[in-house]
């Protein structure tokens, strides 16, 4: 039962029962919780939202299997990076600060002789919220304008110069890398806690603790595989082509 595909005919709290992992992802398209016995077609059509966008990001999120790039070929990209947007407002304005305190709180609970270990997971911790924060940024300033500078420059048949440079640089080639970069040090962190932080006098804080950074790595790398497997083959092929009209294409 567990992998099993949600359908437009599903109640919605049945697909939170299935999985309460992804209740963060149905808030990221405006569902709030109370919707009763209401099935996914029918909030859907309450929200003004593709129930099949919906149900193929849920369904990516439960089941890792369920994933095909074909899938997402239909949809706009102006719905696929307003989702990714989303997603972005939840870390920065729900997860981080979620984590921030649950790090304050093991702090304040912490012994004396912990300070120094203290120290040492406050700075892995604030490394990786930077580096988090700024990808974002990044995505959100340059990655996301770009694409929709593609996507309008394509169907008005308007080819800059500016554009087609920005083209020839590769501008998509070093996202993957950058999430690897932020897999690496979110391993990083909670392998500092489960090795190396000597026994603590208050364990349920620090438990919680790192089974939220380990949810949190679970829905990054959920996240990321939308990013790395359906928006930039997506931005790759807008380039492609506005390169093959432009007469560009041999000149990159």
């Amino acid at each position: 039962m567990k992998h099993l595909p949600f359908t437009e005919k599903m109640r919605m709290a049945d697909v939170i029962h299935m999985d309460y992992l992804l209740i963060p992802i149905i808030g990221r398209f405006g569902i709030q919780l109370g919707f009763g016995n209401k099935t996914v077609q029918e909030i859907c059509s309450e929200k003004g939202l593709e129930p099949s966008f919906l149900l193929d990001i849920l369904n990516v999120y439960h089941n890792k299997d369920y994933f095909t790039e074909s899938q997402f070929d239909s949809y706009p990209i102006s719905l696929i990076i307003n989702y990714l947007k989303n997603t972005h407002n939840y870390y920065r304005d729900i997860k981080i600060p979620e984590l921030e305190k649950m790090v304050e709180a093991f702090f304040a609970s912490s012994c004396d002789e912990n300070k120094s270990n203290n120290k040492l997971i406050a700075n892995f911790f604030d490394s990786y919220k930077q580096e988090l924060i700024k990808h974002l940024f990044h995505e959100e300033n340059q990655l996301f304008p770009y694409t929709i500078e593609l996507t309008n420059a394509l169907n008005n048949k308007s080819f800059t110069i500016q554009l087609i440079e920005k083209i020839q640089q590769n501008h998509t080639a070093h996202n993957d890398e950058d999430h690897s970069n932020l897999e690496e040090k979110l391993y990083d962190l909670k392998n500092l806690i489960i090795k190396f932080l000597p026994p603590v006098k208050h364990t349920g804080i620090l438990e919680h603790l790192l089974i939220e950074l380990f949810r949190l790595e679970t829905d990054l790398n959920d996240h990321s595989r939308i990013e790395d497997q359906v928006l930039i083959p997506k931005v790759i092929a807008l380039e492609q082509k506005i390169l093959e009209i432009s007469g560009q294409a041999g000149n990159q």
